[in-house]
């Protein structure tokens, strides 16, 4: 398994060949979160499937991926759609798209990690898959990796808005009862 040097050593390659223009996609880097992932990643069996989001290098390297070849696939505009069945390592930009293709694989009942941001824990799909994760006891662990952060602008920001709605949830709360 590559150790935290050798993580942070290679978002500082990959964000050099970007610097240089030699990744014309998106790319998006890890960094301060080294130490709980390589203990989550302890846990984590080659057999067991990881599934990332569009911050993915440190997830794929930890799973095993070897570094060139990951390298590779960043430098073919792969960076945040990682996706190789070898080790059984899948990620998407889509945000919370991998989580219902992960509970997809534990219906089959393999052992799957799923990683999202805390943004996309928020989100419907997210608290969709957990539920139905949990009421059908799937062999599924979802691990939500908390950067204060949505894009650009602090979650603290984010939730901080609020309106007050014209209309009910669903209907127009007259003539019949809303649930």
């Amino acid at each position: 398994m590559i150790d935290k040097d050798g993580l942070i050593a290679f978002e500082a390659d990959i964000a050099l060949l970007f610097e240089q223009a030699k990744i014309p996609s998106p790319v998006h880097l890890s960094g301060g979160n080294e130490d709980a992932l390589i203990d989550i990643f302890q846990h984590i069996k080659q057999t067991d499937w990881c599934f990332s989001n569009h911050r993915s290098h440190y997830h794929a390297l930890l799973k095993g991926i070897p570094p060139e070849r990951l390298k590779a696939e960043i430098l073919a505009n792969h960076s945040i759609t990682i996706n190789n069945a070898e080790y059984k390592f899948f990620s998407s930009a889509i945000v919370g798209g991998i989580l219902p293709i992960a509970v997809g694989v534990a219906m089959m009942g393999e052992t799957a990690w799923v990683f999202c941001g805390e943004m996309a824990a928020e989100t419907g799909i997210f608290h969709e898959c957990v539920k139905y994760a949990t009421g059908h006891e799937l062999p599924i662990h979802f691990v939500v990796e908390d950067n204060h952060y949505s894009v650009l602008t602090p979650t603290e920001k984010v939730w901080r808005y609020s309106y007050e709605r014209t209309w009910p949830h669903q209907g127009t709360n007259k003539g019949f009862v809303s649930f």
